[in-house]
């Protein structure tokens, strides 16, 4: 399973690496449509043009890939770090039967209290890992995200996309803050996370 894993993640490297070499084409050709503008070619600039948006549409088509293939790399991942735990509970599980067969209950507790810890990893680790799928899967970000991004992005640029976000979703005249629900959901999840890790 390692080797896939592996694979996988070099495979995203490979995709997202033809995804800018894409961009910087997009790129060049773009200059070459403002290059035959200049010199009043317009056939070669719609020549270039063509050229470009394919180059981009190329480069999208990566981007989307990688993204796709990043997601199958973390469900991977997820069933690397089951296999582990699972390991890990069947051999208390076995300690708990022998402990349970001499009935000493201070070893039964102890056991019980390994075994509530190894549950709790085990939560934590689900949560986490479900949490980068969500974030790697792109059919599945929320939308507010994407929109937060687009304006953060523009606004540090000096561009003007609120319109043509509006335009983009009818009725909603501005972004909606992240809930503090979520916020909050993470804050606790971090923790433990961190207490894991210590």
């Amino acid at each position: 399973m390692d080797d896939c894993l592996f694979q996988l993640k070099f495979t995203t490297k490979q995709l997202e690496r033809l995804a800018k070499k894409s961009e910087k084409e997009q790129k060049v050709q773009q200059n070459k449509v403002k290059k035959a503008i200049q010199q009043k070619n317009i056939e070669g600039a719609r020549i270039y043009a063509e050229n470009a948006i394919r180059k981009k549409n190329e480069g999208l088509n990566y981007l989307r890939m990688a993204s796709r293939v990043d997601a199958v790399s973390s469900k991977v991942q997820t069933a690397v770090s089951m296999k582990h735990i699972s390991k890990q509970m069947e051999g208390l599980t076995k300690s708990l039967d022998k402990v349970m067969q001499s009935m000493d209950l201070q070893k039964v507790s102890q056991v019980m209290e390994k075994f509530e810890h190894q549950f709790e990893d085990l939560d934590v680790r689900t949560s986490t890992l479900d949490d980068a799928m969500g974030a790697a899967t792109t059919l599945s970000t929320p939308t507010e995200q994407v929109d937060q991004l687009i304006q953060q992005v523009a606004e540090e640029s000096g561009l003007e996309v609120m319109d043509q976000l509006r335009e983009l979703q009818p009725g909603e005249a501005s972004l909606a803050a992240p809930s503090a629900a979520a916020s909050n959901k993470e804050d606790q999840l971090s923790r433990r996370l961190a207490a894991l890790r210590h």
